[in-house]
């Protein structure tokens, strides 16, 4: 099992930067899915960036062009670096890990427990 926690969230004009992080801790064999989502107040929870353990990246198309997910190591810390922020990126951030690679690995998911990110003038 690992645990997650991320941190790098807070108030920040349109147009402003920041930078989210996810530290996962504890090991596991099996490879690693990373990924963000993000939740505004009243709304559903929305995919936002994935890097896979190959390295692939994919990105909601409300944030292309502007978000970039990164990973010092698919089992250390991802990052989520968010450019031109608009109002309508606020939300509580959430980093999700899925589990990969062998029969034992498949259908474990764990969740951080959210950062919240408020871009407004």
């Amino acid at each position: 099992q690992i645990q997650l926690l991320e941190s790098g969230g807070g108030s920040v004009q349109p147009g402003g930067s920041l930078r989210l992080s996810c530290a996962a801790s504890g090991y596991t064999y099996c490879d690693y899915d990373r990924s963000w989502y993000r939740q505004a107040p009243g709304k559903e929870r929305e995919f936002v960036a994935i890097i896979d353990s190959d390295g692939t990246t994919k990105y909601a198309d409300s944030v292309m062009g502007r978000f970039t997910i990164s990973q010092d190591n698919p089992k250390g810390t991802v990052y989520l670096r968010m450019n031109s922020l608009k109002p309508e990126d606020s939300a509580t951030y959430y980093c999700k890990t899925d589990l990969r690679g062998g029969d034992n690995c498949y259908g474990r998911e764990y969740w951080g427990q959210g950062t919240q990110v408020t871009v407004s003038s």
